[in-house]
């Protein structure tokens, strides 16, 4: 019985590892939002140039994706509460909230260090 409990719920340095990965993909995803919506986007409108937003929509399309993927990776080793994921997707559709999000994330993974102690 309690091989199967081990098996199904990931170790805490596997959920740490996930968290770092969830803090790149968060930098990442902010990164290209924050740079399509005030770099491309204005110069698109106001210069005529589309091609930044050529190149940096599918490039955020993308970060996005794999952003929102690795949520879902990392709220599926149970353990958060439905406020938390709220969050992590809610982030993803305001610039600069992702580069705000890793602070709680490493705050988290902190807790988890603590747990591992005991």
């Amino acid at each position: 019985m309690t091989e199967q409990r081990t098996r199904s719920r990931p170790t805490i340095s596997h959920e740490r590892a996930q968290l770092k990965r969830l803090e790149i993909m968060s930098i990442v995803e902010a990164a290209t939002l924050v740079t399509l919506v005030c770099v491309a986007v204005p110069l698109k409108h106001m210069l005529d140039w589309p091609t930044g937003s050529r190149i940096l929509g599918p490039l955020h399309g993308i970060a996005f994706l794999a952003y929102i993927w690795t949520v879902l990776q990392t709220v599926a080793g149970g353990g958060w509460q439905r406020r938390e994921v709220a969050r992590l997707l809610i982030v993803a559709f305001l610039p600069f909230a992702g580069f705000f999000n890793i602070g709680w994330l490493r705050q988290r993974g902190e807790i988890l260090e603590g747990q591992a102690e005991r």
